[in-house]
């Protein structure tokens, strides 16, 4: 009988070996808690490596003015300055200058279109420009230093409206409208300099008996010439789904909701080519969700936190362009939904906040946060 050469047996062992350390260097682990719970809350990274933690929602208290710093050296959440108006599900853009700006969502007297600027380095929030719409906006920072807000709900419908915030006045103003009145889209600044607005809802009817029309349709915007231009649609309507900017210039956009059936879960993804404007179906995820959050990894993979399907789940994604598949990552702790995540300098992506619930019934409302490394 020919034997197989022991250098062969040692290499297979390795590759087995090789296979189970990598799953086992692929985990979740708990870091330091926040001060506070609180859900649809930002967390955005700034240039001096740690995480600014700001509002949200805790126990039914709409708008939470206290924000924190996670500190990676430590894993600790400490207290740094407090809003002046209190809000969650508003947005968060690290502006060119390494402050951030705090804008829209809403507070206890509704929605918001005023907005505020926090600085590191005094760790205080002040008062800048307000927009002239309380619409809940998509942000999106320009090569220009100036931040795109587009595509929002003004309390009755979505809008066509969009707007310019210029941090060197702290001042709002209006640019050119969208085609198409939308919100719950996602918008990404491509590596052209131009954004991508896809996707997206709007409604006829009046409240309470609205009716929901998800969008295909996706949006150009031109930063030279202020103005909107209509480009491919996507190959299924979506909202509230994930778009990442991958290392060849493409956009991933992933699931999200519509009125289809899974109750308008969307497992399914694209990918948009800002070289051909065509959007083209890639493989599908594992687990349909919304209320999910997507980063791009060093490795050029995209991974894919948490959510919502029918109830908070904690499993997470792993999206490689190079096979145009989705496979599962490890879990996280915690089931969460409305949470915040963000890419840290070390590589490691933090998961903190949101709340559990399950068909419908609310758990709880989470303070704890977790590293995926």
């Amino acid at each position: 009988m020919k034997r197989t050469p022991p250098s062969r047996w040692l290499g297979f062992v390795l590759l087995l070996l090789g296979g189970g350390l990598n799953a086992l260097a692929q985990s979740w682990s708990f870091t330091g808690s926040m001060q506070q719970a609180r859900l649809y809350l930002s967390a955005t990274l700034l240039t001096n490596g740690q995480v600014l933690i700001v509002g949200g929602n805790h126990r039914g208290v709409p708008g939470i003015a206290q924000a924190e710093l996670y500190n990676p050296a430590t894993g600790t959440f400490s207290p740094t300055g407090s809003l002046n108006t209190g809000r969650y599900s508003h947005s968060a853009t690290l502006l060119a200058n390494g402050k951030v700006l705090i804008a829209g969502g809403r507070g206890s007297s509704g929605s918001l279109a005023s907005a505020e600027v926090y600085d590191p380095a005094t760790g205080m929030f002040t008062v800048t420009g307000s927009l002239s719409c309380a619409c809940g906006y998509a942000a999106t920072l320009l090569p220009s230093g100036k931040v795109l807000f587009s595509s929002g709900f003004n309390g009755t419908n979505a809008v066509t409206t969009a707007e310019l915030y210029n941090p060197a006045t702290g001042t709002f103003s209006l640019t050119g409208s969208l085609k198409v009145a939308r919100a719950g889209s996602s918008s990404t600044l491509l590596t052209n300099g131009n954004v991508l607005v896809a996707g997206g809802v709007f409604y006829t009817g009046t409240s309470p008996n609205q009716v929901p029309h998800y969008l295909a349709s996706a949006e150009l915007y031109n930063p030279a010439t202020g103005t909107f231009s209509l480009t491919g649609s996507l190959n299924t309507a979506r909202s509230s789904q994930t778009a990442t900017v991958l290392n060849n210039g493409n956009v991933l956009l992933a699931a999200g909701q519509n009125d289809g059936a899974n109750a308008g879960y969307l497992g399914s993804a694209e990918l948009y080519n800002p070289a051909s404007g065509k959007f083209t179906v890639t493989g599908s995820l594992n687990t349909a969700r919304i209320l999910h959050t997507a980063h791009l990894l060093a490795s050029g993979k995209v991974l894919i936190v948490a959510g919502n399907h029918f109830g908070s789940i904690a499993s997470a994604e792993l999206y490689d362009p190079a096979s145009g598949t989705f496979s599962n990552a490890a879990s996280l702790n915690t089931p969460r939904q409305g949470h915040a995540s963000a890419l840290l300098t070390n590589g490691q992506v933090l998961a903190a906040g949101g709340y559990e619930s399950q068909l419908g019934n609310h758990l709880g409302d989470l303070a704890s946060a977790e590293l995926f490394h």
